[in-house]
């Protein structure tokens, strides 16, 4: 009996064993994780969209006391300890920051997250009826099962810029008067030569057309649906068809943020990838008063299609902002100084991961996946095949973190996106890592990624808050 109580106590010591993380907390610490999760599933309702992340994101800044920097910046006023700042990037990207007492050269706590989603962008030239019926066509924008978006309520969100520089925001769909929009599918008893194709192929992307409108114009002209549909366009927003050509367009499935589960456990919505990080670090972020070390975080667009462009984490954003908070600091523009704050710096990669899936458990190595409900998912490396296009973290970082979610008893587990040969994918991590900044990717597990309804567990949404926070704290 002693030797078996031996062994337990040796296992227990040196056996890593994942955690249900609905054991790990009690009962008030499971109530406020249900509590925040009424706000997450609210404010992914607001926020389908980057630039509607990043307004909102904007608006609780400045209800936290955070100040404009762009307006600092202007007046060059001095930068001291305690100071809350945030700047947006072209309306799509913003960095939120508090300033700690420490000089910037000893580095900076940063959360890095995307606010971009899988969805359908308009094409240029999006108007066209056919059979009159008008139609919208569409360019999908990131990796999307195409099957996924057809027979489904669709919204339409955006912005059109006028030659004018008028801004004209749309959002229909989402109010409960909205009309909704859908692209069709066949019938099943006419679908034979459809369903014979491969999934990739049975829907294309030039299938993706969204129905819009069937009622003429009266008048017998040629297009009179297209053009009825103009006019009422034009009626409600002042916009004609030659404006299409200067908008950003999107269209987002229609339904809301809803609970999962008999239990109530889980939260469904669309664009939880990666939107269920980025409002985890702007909570924790918000959350923050005081502290040693500076904390930011960098909310960031177009991680879907490569980081590419100028609000993506490829731009010049995150480091002109250091280099400003530098000068402001009174620590000067000297390149050696900002080489040193990057070296010293450390960042969590804020994005999700795939949990393993039940019904589909044979692209897991299951011994090093993550799973719903289990806490906070550490990925040391992405990338696809052999690391390809990952950022592989620093151990001695990927210590100091396990450190700061034990000291803060964090659920959590470490895993890799799928089988080794069966693809991957890759984050904002590597082009942090490029400035020299240590980092680790980490972030909520996810069930059914880059659907229109994608699954969590309200209890690792909890944990990674609490963890993105002790970060910003250490």
């Amino acid at each position: 009996m002693g030797e078996k109580n031996c062994g337990k106590e040796l296992k227990d010591k040196l056996l890593f064993k994942r955690k249900n993380a609905w054991t790990e907390f009690n009962e008030n610490e499971k109530n406020i994780a249900f509590e925040m999760c009424e706000g997450y599933k609210a404010f992914l309702d607001k926020a389908k969209t980057e630039r509607e992340f990043t307004n909102e994101a904007e608006l609780l800044a400045i209800a936290h006391g955070f100040k404009s920097f762009d307006e600092i910046v202007k007046s060059k006023m001095k930068i001291t300890d305690g100071m809350k700042l945030y700047q947006a990037n072209r309306g799509k990207s913003v960095i939120l920051c508090v300033v700690g007492k420490e000089p910037l050269e000893n580095g900076i706590n940063i959360l890095g997250a995307h606010i971009d989603s899988p969805r359908l962008d308009l094409k240029q030239n999006p108007v066209y009826e056919d059979n009159e019926i008008v139609f919208l066509k569409t360019h999908y924008y990131g990796g999307i099962k195409k099957y996924q978006w057809v027979t489904i309520p669709l919204a339409l969100h955006g912005v059109v810029i006028k030659t004018d520089g008028t801004v004209v925001n749309v959002k229909l769909g989402e109010d409960d008067n909205d009309m909704v929009f859908t692209i069709t599918d066949l019938l099943p008893h006419i679908a034979v030569d459809q369903m014979k194709k491969n999934m990739s192929e049975a829907i294309t992307g030039e299938d993706l057309n969204i129905i819009f409108g069937s009622i003429p114009f009266d008048d017998e002209i040629d297009e009179r649906v297209k053009l009825n549909v103009l006019q009422l366009l034009n009626a409600k927003y002042g916009i004609t068809e030659e404006d299409f050509t200067s908008a950003e367009l999107e269209i987002v499935p229609a339904f809301k943020a809803r609970d999962v589960g008999f239990d109530r456990s889980m939260v469904g919505a669309y664009g939880q990838d990666d939107r269920v990080c980025a409002y985890t670090s702007l909570k924790a972020i918000l959350d923050v008063d005081n502290t040693d070390k500076t904390a930011l975080c960098i909310l960031i667009d177009k991680e879907e299609i490569g980081s590419v462009g100028n609000t993506s984490a490829q731009s010049a954003f995150l480091e002109g902002f250091i280099s400003n908070l530098l000068i402001l600091s009174g620590e000067g523009k000297d390149e050696l100084i900002k080489s040193q704050c990057l070296l010293n710096s450390r960042m969590l990669s804020a994005d999700v991961n795939a949990a393993v899936d039940p019904n589909y458990g044979d692209v897991q190595d299951k011994k090093n996946a993550v799973y719903i409900g289990k806490g906070i998912a550490i990925q040391k490396y992405t990338g696809s095949m052999g690391k390809l296009g990952a950022n592989d973290s620093n151990p001695e970082f990927v210590a100091e973190f396990r450190k700061i979610l034990n000291e803060n008893r964090i659920p959590w587990q470490a895993g890799e996106f799928g089988k080794v040969d069966l693809g991957g994918g890759s984050t904002i991590a590597k082009f942090a890592a490029n400035l020299g900044i240590d980092v680790i990717d980490c972030g909520v597990p996810v069930l059914s990624m880059h659907s229109p309804f994608e699954i969590t567990s309200k209890i690792d949404i909890y944990a990674t808050y609490n963890a993105y926070k002790s970060f910003l704290l250490y």
